[in-house]
Protein backbone atom coordinates (compact mmCIF):
# COMPACT_ATOMS: atom_id res chain seq x y z
CA UNK A 1 0.00 0.00 0.00
CA UNK A 2 1.36 3.37 -0.99
CA UNK A 3 1.27 6.42 1.26
CA UNK A 4 -1.27 8.98 0.13
CA UNK A 5 0.30 12.00 1.80
CA UNK A 6 3.49 13.51 3.15
CA UNK A 7 3.01 14.02 6.86
CA UNK A 8 3.65 17.56 8.07
CA UNK A 9 5.99 17.99 11.04
CA UNK A 10 4.98 20.37 13.82
CA UNK A 11 6.75 21.87 16.82
CA UNK A 12 4.45 20.91 19.69
CA UNK A 13 5.45 24.04 21.60
CA UNK A 14 3.43 25.93 18.98
CA UNK A 15 0.27 23.85 19.36
CA UNK A 16 -2.83 24.93 21.21
CA UNK A 17 -2.60 24.47 24.95
CA UNK A 18 -5.41 21.90 24.90
CA UNK A 19 -3.05 19.60 22.97
CA UNK A 20 0.42 20.69 24.05
CA UNK A 21 -0.37 20.43 27.75
CA UNK A 22 -0.94 16.70 27.26
CA UNK A 23 2.06 16.14 24.97
CA UNK A 24 4.38 18.12 27.31
CA UNK A 25 6.94 18.85 24.56
CA UNK A 26 10.52 19.10 25.81
CA UNK A 27 9.51 18.64 29.45
CA UNK A 28 11.50 16.27 31.69
CA UNK A 29 9.96 12.93 32.59
CA UNK A 30 11.45 10.69 35.24
CA UNK A 31 12.16 7.04 34.50
CA UNK A 32 11.90 4.20 36.98
CA UNK A 33 15.66 4.32 37.64
CA UNK A 34 15.43 7.98 38.66
CA UNK A 35 16.97 9.40 35.47
CA UNK A 36 15.07 12.13 33.64
CA UNK A 37 14.67 12.47 29.88
CA UNK A 38 13.24 15.30 27.78
CA UNK A 39 10.00 14.40 26.03
CA UNK A 40 9.68 14.80 22.23
CA UNK A 41 9.11 18.23 20.79
CA UNK A 42 8.58 17.43 17.09
CA UNK A 43 5.60 15.41 15.93
CA UNK A 44 3.97 14.21 12.74
CA UNK A 45 0.54 15.78 12.36
CA UNK A 46 -2.06 13.26 11.19
CA UNK A 47 -5.22 14.94 9.91
CA UNK A 48 -7.54 11.92 9.70
CA UNK A 49 -7.83 8.22 10.38
CA UNK A 50 -7.85 7.67 6.61
CA UNK A 51 -4.38 9.21 6.39
CA UNK A 52 -3.20 7.02 9.27
CA UNK A 53 -4.57 3.93 7.51
CA UNK A 54 -2.96 4.72 4.15
CA UNK A 55 0.44 5.94 5.32
CA UNK A 56 3.03 3.17 5.32
CA UNK A 57 6.11 3.70 7.50
CA UNK A 58 7.69 0.51 6.15
CA UNK A 59 6.55 -2.24 3.81
CA UNK A 60 4.68 -4.11 6.55
CA UNK A 61 3.82 -1.43 9.13
CA UNK A 62 1.28 1.34 8.72
CA UNK A 63 1.21 4.49 10.80
CA UNK A 64 -2.19 3.55 12.26
CA UNK A 65 -0.68 0.55 14.07
CA UNK A 66 1.33 2.87 16.33
CA UNK A 67 -1.62 5.20 17.09
CA UNK A 68 -4.33 2.87 18.38
CA UNK A 69 -5.40 4.05 21.86
CA UNK A 70 -8.54 3.83 23.97
CA UNK A 71 -10.26 5.90 26.65
CA UNK A 72 -7.13 5.83 28.81
CA UNK A 73 -5.82 8.58 26.51
CA UNK A 74 -6.95 12.18 26.94
CA UNK A 75 -9.99 12.97 24.81
CA UNK A 76 -8.20 15.90 23.13
CA UNK A 77 -5.55 13.47 21.84
CA UNK A 78 -8.13 11.06 20.43
CA UNK A 79 -9.50 13.74 18.10
CA UNK A 80 -7.97 14.73 14.77
CA UNK A 81 -5.57 16.09 13.94
CA UNK A 82 -3.48 13.74 16.07
CA UNK A 83 0.22 13.85 16.83
CA UNK A 84 2.87 11.12 16.82
CA UNK A 85 6.56 11.65 17.72
CA UNK A 86 8.85 11.61 14.71
CA UNK A 87 10.94 8.79 16.21
CA UNK A 88 8.10 6.38 15.41
CA UNK A 89 9.78 5.93 12.03
CA UNK A 90 12.87 4.46 13.74
CA UNK A 91 10.67 2.05 15.70
CA UNK A 92 8.87 0.95 12.54
CA UNK A 93 12.21 0.33 10.80
CA UNK A 94 13.42 -1.83 13.69
CA UNK A 95 10.18 -3.82 13.74
CA UNK A 96 10.40 -4.31 9.98
CA UNK A 97 13.73 -6.11 10.44
CA UNK A 98 12.12 -8.27 13.13
CA UNK A 99 9.05 -8.98 10.98
CA UNK A 100 11.14 -10.08 8.00
CA UNK A 101 13.04 -12.52 10.22
CA UNK A 102 9.96 -14.16 11.77
CA UNK A 103 8.17 -14.26 8.43
CA UNK A 104 4.72 -13.55 9.84
CA UNK A 105 2.41 -10.66 10.63
CA UNK A 106 3.38 -8.75 13.79
CA UNK A 107 0.46 -7.21 15.68
CA UNK A 108 0.80 -4.24 18.06
CA UNK A 109 -1.69 -4.01 20.93
CA UNK A 110 -4.03 -1.09 21.54
CA UNK A 111 -2.16 1.39 23.76
CA UNK A 112 0.94 -0.58 22.80
CA UNK A 113 2.50 1.98 20.46
CA UNK A 114 2.69 5.72 21.12
CA UNK A 115 0.86 7.06 24.14
CA UNK A 116 1.17 10.48 25.66
CA UNK A 117 2.81 11.18 29.04
CA UNK A 118 -0.67 11.93 30.43
CA UNK A 119 -2.10 8.60 29.24
CA UNK A 120 -3.42 6.58 32.19
CA UNK A 121 -0.89 3.83 31.44
CA UNK A 122 2.16 6.11 31.18
CA UNK A 123 4.26 5.52 34.27
CA UNK A 124 7.92 6.00 35.09
CA UNK A 125 9.06 7.53 31.83
CA UNK A 126 7.90 4.73 29.55
CA UNK A 127 9.53 4.86 26.07
CA UNK A 128 5.98 4.60 24.72
CA UNK A 129 5.83 8.36 25.41
CA UNK A 130 8.65 8.85 22.89
CA UNK A 131 6.94 6.72 20.23
CA UNK A 132 9.80 4.22 20.50
CA UNK A 133 8.18 1.20 22.17
CA UNK A 134 5.82 -1.50 20.93
CA UNK A 135 3.81 -4.14 22.76
CA UNK A 136 3.37 -7.08 20.40
CA UNK A 137 0.43 -9.31 21.27
CA UNK A 138 0.48 -11.71 18.31
CA UNK A 139 2.84 -13.00 15.65
CA UNK A 140 1.12 -14.75 12.79
CA UNK A 141 -1.80 -16.58 14.37
CA UNK A 142 0.03 -17.08 17.65
CA UNK A 143 -0.81 -15.06 20.76
CA UNK A 144 2.29 -13.97 22.65
CA UNK A 145 1.25 -14.79 26.19
CA UNK A 146 3.57 -17.47 27.56
CA UNK A 147 7.10 -17.61 28.95
CA UNK A 148 8.27 -19.75 26.03
CA UNK A 149 6.90 -17.42 23.35
CA UNK A 150 8.15 -14.24 25.00
CA UNK A 151 11.57 -15.79 25.56
CA UNK A 152 11.84 -17.20 22.04
CA UNK A 153 10.79 -14.09 20.16
CA UNK A 154 12.66 -11.86 22.60
CA UNK A 155 15.86 -13.74 21.76
CA UNK A 156 15.21 -13.13 18.05
CA UNK A 157 14.76 -9.40 18.66
CA UNK A 158 17.96 -9.13 20.74
CA UNK A 159 19.98 -11.03 18.12
CA UNK A 160 18.76 -8.90 15.23
CA UNK A 161 18.53 -5.58 17.08
CA UNK A 162 21.23 -5.40 19.79
CA UNK A 163 20.33 -1.76 20.50
CA UNK A 164 16.78 -2.53 21.70
CA UNK A 165 15.49 -3.47 25.14
CA UNK A 166 13.27 -6.51 25.40
CA UNK A 167 11.42 -6.98 28.66
CA UNK A 168 11.77 -10.46 30.18
CA UNK A 169 8.87 -12.71 31.06
CA UNK A 170 7.47 -12.25 34.54
CA UNK A 171 4.78 -10.66 36.65
CA UNK A 172 6.80 -7.92 38.36
CA UNK A 173 7.38 -4.29 37.41
CA UNK A 174 9.60 -4.13 34.32
CA UNK A 175 8.52 -7.58 33.16
CA UNK A 176 5.67 -8.79 30.94
CA UNK A 177 3.48 -11.88 30.79
CA UNK A 178 1.04 -11.19 27.94
CA UNK A 179 3.02 -9.48 25.17
CA UNK A 180 6.49 -8.92 23.77
CA UNK A 181 7.80 -5.47 24.68
CA UNK A 182 10.50 -4.01 22.39
CA UNK A 183 11.80 -0.46 22.78
CA UNK A 184 14.56 1.81 21.48
CA UNK A 185 14.91 3.83 24.67
CA UNK A 186 14.49 7.59 24.87
CA UNK A 187 15.08 8.47 21.23
CA UNK A 188 14.15 11.87 19.80
CA UNK A 189 14.17 12.51 16.05
CA UNK A 190 14.32 15.96 14.45
CA UNK A 191 13.60 15.57 10.71
CA UNK A 192 15.47 17.48 8.03
CA UNK A 193 13.90 20.76 7.02
CA UNK A 194 12.92 21.85 10.51
CA UNK A 195 13.60 25.57 10.92
CA UNK A 196 16.47 26.57 13.17
CA UNK A 197 15.52 25.98 16.79
CA UNK A 198 15.37 28.62 19.50
CA UNK A 199 18.48 29.36 21.47
CA UNK A 200 18.78 27.23 24.61
CA UNK A 201 17.50 29.89 27.02
CA UNK A 202 14.41 30.61 24.93
CA UNK A 203 13.66 26.91 24.45
CA UNK A 204 14.01 26.30 28.20
CA UNK A 205 11.63 29.17 28.94
CA UNK A 206 9.01 27.88 26.53
CA UNK A 207 9.26 24.35 27.93
CA UNK A 208 9.00 25.65 31.50
CA UNK A 209 5.93 27.72 30.61
CA UNK A 210 4.22 24.70 29.10
CA UNK A 211 5.19 22.42 31.98
CA UNK A 212 3.81 24.84 34.56
CA UNK A 213 0.37 24.65 32.94
CA UNK A 214 0.37 20.96 32.06
CA UNK A 215 -1.52 18.24 33.94
CA UNK A 216 0.59 16.16 36.29
CA UNK A 217 2.37 13.05 35.05
CA UNK A 218 2.06 9.97 37.17
CA UNK A 219 5.34 8.90 38.80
Amino acid sequence: MEATSILPVVDALDLDESIADHLRPGAPMRARDGATHALPRFFFEVDSWQIALTTQLTEHFGLWEFMDVDLHEASALRMFPRYVPCAVTALAAALEVFRLEVGATVRIAANGGYRSPTHHGSRSGSPHCWGTAANIYAIGGESIDSEGQIGRYGAVARRLLPFVRVRPYGHDVGQTDDHLHIDLGYTITVPHGIPEQDDEDEQARRVDDRSARAPGVRP
